[in-house]
């Protein structure tokens, strides 16, 4: 069995080279403009058209406005779209853009037992999920764990919680917003180790 892999919030073309190389199936690209990980959305397109066959380019929101939407649509093409779930009751997006919808801490299990991303109440803080809650969602969905995740504590998860990928971003990082290649490489060693054991 193989863990999926995301690096979320990447900035920069030695990041997402360091996270391709080191093994990682999707690349995320925050276009939320209270995080300190924001891109404009034609600077994600530059950095997406980087990644090699086989990684996807993930658009990540948290309840866009319908401007930003059309913008990123325009100046961006995404693989996946990752957004809170209730967004995409309003969010019309090509059919061609997978849809990810992000479920947090205390949330009601989904109706639907697609690819779903499971989050702590708030994203990008280094904030740890509830991983019991996430377990139980996990048997019926392909969930992609988030929240808190780091190299110390990623192999603990997936033992825990058995998901279908993990997802990272702060636990990477030197300061908010700033990548460490190393905390990246570690990750995705750690991920591997665990499915090696």
């Amino acid at each position: 069995m193989t863990v999926f892999v995301k690096i979320c919030g990447v900035t920069d073309e030695a990041a997402l080279d360091a996270a391709v190389e080191a093994g990682a199936d999707a690349i995320g690209f925050v276009l939320y403009p209270a995080s300190p990980r924001n891109l404009a959305p034609h600077r994600a397109e530059e950095l997406a058209g980087r990644l090699p066959g086989g990684v996807l380019a993930v658009a990540v929101t948290r309840h866009p406005s319908l401007e930003l939407v059309n913008q990123i649509l325009e100046d961006f093409s995404p693989d996946a779209w990752q957004t809170d779930a209730a967004d995409f009751e309003t969010i019309r997006l090509p059919e061609f853009i997978q849809r990810w919808p992000v479920l947090r801490d205390g949330a009601l299990p989904p109706p639907f037992s697609g690819r779903i991303l499971f989050d702590a109440a708030q994203s990008g803080q280094g904030r740890l999920a509830n991983w019991r809650e996430a377990a139980v969602i996990a048997r019926r969905s392909e969930l992609i764990l988030g929240g808190g995740l780091d190299a110390g504590n990623v192999a603990s998860a997936i033992a825990t919680v058995r998901p279908f990928g993990v997802d990272v971003s702060s636990g990477v990082e030197s300061t908010p917003g700033v990548k460490d290649l190393a905390r990246i490489r570690a990750f995705l060693a750690a991920t591997r180790a665990e499915l090696a054991a």
